[in-house]
């Protein structure tokens, strides 16, 4: 059996990883300490303009995957898609990080180009 990160924890690295790059990240959404699905919305400029889910892969281990709508996508299709996904899981996390330009950043917390 594999060591995993609880999903607490994991939002509390997101938070503080975001802070040090000069961002910032507000927990939107609070779930399941243990095991909640945890929903990062990546929101450079303020306005939502991905968002990835982490999730077990192949190989159970975890990988971060695009989620909800097309990148780019309005904020009321976030909104909509975030709505959707609380009345079917009401335990997810849902993370937003904010001012942090720098794809780059993002692909190294979560492993996503």
């Amino acid at each position: 059996m594999n060591a995993r990160i609880t999903s607490d924890m994991l939002v509390g690295a997101l938070r503080r990883s975001a802070e040090a790059a000069g961002g910032g990240a507000m927990v939107l959404s609070h779930g399941d300490a243990i095991s909640g699905a945890v929903i990062v919305a990546w929101a450079p400029r303020g306005d939502t303009q991905a968002m990835f889910e982490r999730g077990l892969g192949p190989d159970d281990r975890y990988i971060w995957r695009a989620t909800g709508p097309e990148a780019g996508s309005g904020a009321s299709d976030y909104a909509e898609y975030l709505e959707k996904r609380r009345r079917f899981d009401p335990d997810i996390w849902v993370v937003e990080i904010e001012g942090i330009e720098d794809p780059d950043w993002l692909q190294q917390m979560v492993g996503i180009d």
